[in-house]
Formats: C-alpha cells, structure tokens, sequence
C-alpha cells in the first residue's frame, strides 16, 4: 500500500530542463505541475474531514439537547440510531478518511514534491554558463536549489490547508450559529475584522524580514562554505582570526533579522491573545444572555462555546500559518533570483552534433571581452584569426593575460564571442550543441579539480563505459600506478577505490594531474588541448608522461600552452600572443631565426613573467620571464 501511493509521482521528471520563469505564481507552478492533480485531491481530503469534524460540534450540540429532554428508560430506543450513526462516523468513517489523507499527502506528495524541484533546478544550474559560477558561491547555489525547492512545497500545501481551513470551519461556526441565534454571529464578524487588521499589520513586516533573512543565510552558508574550501590558503597564511570575523559579520547579519523577526513574533502572539479573549468573552456573554432570554437552549451554547475554542486555537495556527507562508514566499523569491536566469551560453534550437572526420579548427576575426561588473567589457581578442590543419600540433605561448587560455575557453564554448567565429571542420561551434562539442575534445588543465568520488568514478569521465582493462591501462600509460596502490580512504577504500576528497584535496598537485591525464587517455578525443597539462609534475614523470602525451598526439588535432618551452619546441607550429594579437608564428627553428620575441624567450627564461621595456618592446629578465 505505501509502495503505491510512494509511486504516484516520479520524482525525477524526465525532458530537457527548462529554465523557470521569472514570475512567483508561474515559478510555483513550473514545480507542481507533475504533483498538481494529487495536491487537488489532498485538499479535497482536507476538506471533507474539517468537515466531518465541523459536524461533530454539530452532533454534541444535539447530543445535549437530548440527554436534557430525553427519559432515561426510553433514551436508546429513541436516540439509540443516531448514536450508533455518530459512532460509526467517529470510529470507521473519519479514521479512513484521514488514513487516505495522509497517504496522498505524506506518501504521495511530502517527499516527492521537494525532490521534483532539488532535481530540475540542480539539471538547470548544470547547464549554467561557467560566468555564472565565477560570480556565486557554490554553497550559496546550492543552499538556494535545496532551500528554495522545500520552500515550494511549504508554500503551496499552506496556503491549500490555510484555504480549507479558513473556510470549512469558519463557514461552519457561522452557519451553525447563525440558524441558532443571529447575534451569536457577530462576535465572529467582529473577530474576523480584527484579525484581518492583525494580519495586515504584521505578516507585511513578517514577509519582509524572512526575504532578507534568507538572503542573510545564503551569505552565511556561502562564506562558511568558502573557508572550507579554502582552507589549506587559510592555514598556509595562519589567519583563522580573520576568517572568524568573515564568518561573524554575515552570522551577525543573519542575527539581526532574526531578532527582528522575534520581536514581531511577541507583539503578534500578544495581539493574537487578546483578540481571541475578546471573541470568547464576547460569545460567551450573548449565549448565556440568549439562554437567560430562552432564546437557544444548552445545546446551542455548548456548539458555540466549543466552536470558539476550536477556533481560538487555530486562529493561532493559523496566523503562524500565514507568516510561515510568507516566509516561505520569501525564500522562494530569494531563490527566483538565482535559479530563474537564463543561461548565457545556450544550445540554438536546431543545434546539431558536432562531427569531426578530420579536426581542422579555424579562429575567424574573434572578438571577445570579459564583462565587468561596471558594464564595460576587459577586451582580449579584437579580430584575431588563426588556422590549425587537421592533426596539426601548435603551441601557444605569451605572458599572462594575453589570451592563450581564453582560447582556449572559447573553442570549448565556455564564453560566447561577441564577434567572429570558431569552425571545426567547417561547422561553427556555436551552431552544434555543447555536448558533442566538449565530447570531441580532450582538456587537461593547469589546476586539476577532481570530484569527491572514487579515483575510478574520476578516470572513468573520461569515457563512462571504459572497461577496468581501459581503465588500468589509462592509469599505467599516465604513470598513475605509482601511488594509487598505496591511497587508502578515511572509509577503508583502497586504491581506485579510495574516494579523493573535495577537489582532489587528498592528492598532491602532481598526482592529481596525473589522474587527470589518465581521465584525457581514456576519452581518445580527436582534438586536445594541454592548459600547462604537466605543469604540476616532477622532471622525471614528467618526462615519462611526455612520451605517452607524444603517443596520444598522433592522429589528433592539439593546442598545446606550456610555460617551459622546451616541452612544445617540437611541436609542428609555435604561435606568440601578446595582447590579443600574434606577433610570432613558425617552428621552433623558424622562431630562433627570426630572433624576436620567442628567441629572447627562448634564451633568458628563468621561471618568472613575460614583460615588455619602457619604450614598449618585449623584454625578459629573471623577474620578466615567460608565463602560459
């Protein structure tokens, strides 16, 4: 029975995600649509049991009034079916009412409903452009994908109970008071304006406090996340004091709000008392005058009596309701603002796979800058062209900032250009979709960032339906076998077992780069670009791995960007970049001959920054050294 109701709704909807609008009303119902139907029959279920219980009141009313009048030797054979009618009603009929209730809403709906939306918000911020994630906090985004989606649900099925509620038992209380006495109903009208007037003072205030107070703890979660992953440079430069203070200032924020919310939480409780003493107070006084008057008999004054408190103490629940209401549409509003934007690197609708058969890659006049918070763009390329022939290796040097990686992040489409094109084999990247792209190109980056999964779930990126034969190979050819035998996890994990932590924290810099070339063996992409692919690594495995990445060239289209030279002198091309522009291209003779930039480079390097003299011209000293 729990499996079935558990199965009413596929928690994890399946499509392409889309990217959630913009307004409160179309967001929440972007997320509720697959449980949509089953929210309509839990209020459904609400309502029949407030109903059924609404009635009750109604029963012990006439109950009363029974046990007042009636004979005791002849009450059952008079009252004894109606009894036995409010017994079965009691014992069988409200029971599995609330039995189908509860299924629908805390099978059906409760776990589900969250889940829908952590899953297509979590699809749609994996298809983010990588702009989006240099400007957030990554525990901030995911503190607002998990926040926002429980939000959701708390927002809607509030409002659907508060609905219910409201209605039913306030209906109710008026239509069972007014047939008995009329003036009984005016306590409740006088109660009702005073509790539309608390509600208009305070839940407006409520509803502020709890946006800003969910931003405040966004920015708390994103600070206390960044010291954890940051935390070798904290006790690198020893100043957990000023991380303290980092974390303090936002925990401080957070507290504000939250004071402000306490002390709008006392004077509403305060008010809320008093008003309803008042509606008891005041029912309490014309029933009893009713009755004086043999107007209503005891029936009458216990149904209102009883009415009163039942409503006394969901006016309480109530209220609180609506302020948790609004609270939660404030959080939800807080998270439209990050998970409701559009990626700015989109597939165009009719985007095709690429296909690569041969691997030229053609730059075609780009112009690209990155934006600034300020408007203006940080120009880096502004009508730069170049060819690569298919299977051709280049290499591509300059100082830093002059572009080398930046191209390299614009063949992958990670930035959109504002100007100009990218070809492979003649199809323009940013017709095809980023998928097939990214899968036709193998990276190894300069900072190597492993998943916090097992050393195989990180090999096996590369190509996820590898053998462990391809796998092992990988790890052999990328000289990893060295140490991944003797890794053993917190868990007991050994080997390629062993989970590497956040980042690859566990590894070394070498060893990380080690896995991450293994991860390139194994997807045997037709293009490779090398971001200082060995830059983390000793001479020696250096060396080594050199002759596997020689092997692995063959047959492939490769973009090399080194800062020592000497591992891309043999390369079939060099090209310089020097602020966006080439100003040196031919082989590594070709260069020496023309005994420019590349030869100065080639003579003086020494480790440090490529630089140029005061009347402009390219220079390197120890201090202005060659940098990829």
């Amino acid at each position: 029975m729990f499996r079935f109701f558990e199965t009413l709704v596929n928690p994890y909807p399946p499509g392409t995600p889309e990217t959630p609008p913009r307004g409160l009303g179309a967001f929440i119902l972007h997320f509720s649509r697959p449980v949509l139907p089953l929210l309509i029959v839990m209020s459904l279920l609400t309502a029949l049991v407030s109903a059924v219980e609404v009635l009750f009141f109604s029963y012990m009313g006439e109950l009363v009034d029974w046990l007042a009048a009636a004979e005791r030797e002849g009450f059952f054979a008079e009252y004894g079916w109606r009894l036995a009618g409010m017994a079965a009603l009691v014992v069988i009929g409200l029971p599995l009412l609330t039995l189908l209730q509860s299924l629908i809403t805390h099978q059906s709906i409760f776990g589900n409903y969250p889940m829908i939306g952590r899953w297509l918000a979590h699809r749609h911020m994996l298809g983010q452009s990588m702009a989006f994630y240099q400007d957030e906090f990554a525990g901030r985004v995911s503190q607002k994908v998990m926040q926002t989606a429980l939000a959701i649900r708390e927002t809607v099925m509030k409002l659907m109970d508060l609905l219910v509620y409201v209605i039913v038992y306030f209906a109710g209380a008026m239509l069972l008071m007014g047939s008995a006495e009329p003036w009984l109903m005016l306590p409740l009208v006088a109660w009702l304006v005073g509790y539309i007037a608390i509600m208009k003072v305070f839940v407006p205030r409520l509803r502020q406090v709890s946006m800003e107070q969910a931003d405040a703890r966004a920015r708390m979660t994103g600070r206390i996340v960044d010291s954890y992953s940051n935390i070798q440079t904290i006790k690198l430069f020893a100043d957990t004091q000023r991380e303290q203070h980092y974390a303090r200032d936002a925990m401080e924020g957070f507290m504000a709000t939250v004071h402000r919310q306490m002390r709008l939480a006392t004077k509403l409780t305060v008010s809320l008392t008093l008003l309803n003493s008042l509606l008891l107070a005041g029912v309490a006084a014309i029933a009893i005058g009713a009755w004086y008057l043999e107007a209503v008999s005891l029936g009458v004054i216990a149904v209102a009596i009883a009415l009163v408190m039942r409503i006394r103490f969901m006016s309480n629940w109530i209220l609180w309701e609506v302020a948790g209401l609004f609270e939660n549409i404030g959080t939800v509003q807080d998270g439209i603002n990050t998970i409701a934007r559009e990626p700015e690197v989109k597939d165009p609708p009719d985007a095709k796979a690429l296909e690569v058969s041969r691997g030229e890659i053609r730059f075609d006049a780009l112009r690209f800058g990155y934006a600034r918070p300020d408007g203006e763009a940080q120009r880096v390329f502004d009508g730069m062209s170049l060819t690569i022939a298919p299977g051709e290796k280049v290499g591509v040097i300059g100082r830093s900032g002059a572009g080398k990686s930046t191209l390299a992040n614009l063949l992958l489409r990670f930035y959109d250009l504002e100007g100009g094109r990218i070809l492979i084999d003649d199809q323009d990247i940013a017709g095809v979709s980023q998928a097939s792209l990214r899968q036709q190109i193998g990276m190894v980056t300069q900072d190597t960032s492993l998943l916090h999964r097992s050393l195989r779930d990180n090999i096996r990126y590369g190509s996820p339906h590898a053998s462990e034969a391809q796998v092992l190979e990988a790890v052999r050819r990328a000289h990893a076998d060295s140490f991944i035998d003797d890794l053993v996890d917190v868990q007991g994990r050994r080997g390629l077992d062993a989970h590497v932590g956040e980042r690859g924290v566990k590894l070394s810099g070498g060893q990380r780069q080690r896995i991450a070339i293994a991860r390139v063996l194994l997807k045997n992409a037709p293009i490779l670009v090398l971001d200082e692919a060995t830059s983390a690594l000793d001479s020696e495995v250096e060396a080594a791995i050199q002759e596997q990445l020689y092997a692995l060239m063959e047959g492939k289209t490769v973009i090399a960007i080194a800062h020592r030279l000497s591992t891309i002198a043999m390369l079939d091309r060099l090209v310089v970049i020097d602020e966006g522009r080439i100003v040196e291209t031919g082989t590594h003779q070709e260069l020496l001959d023309m005994n420019g930039l590349y030869a100065a480079l080639w003579r003086r390097q020494s480790g440090g920054f490529l630089g140029v003299d005061i009347n402009g011209e390219p220079v390197v000293t120890p201090a202005d050294a060659p940098s990829a």
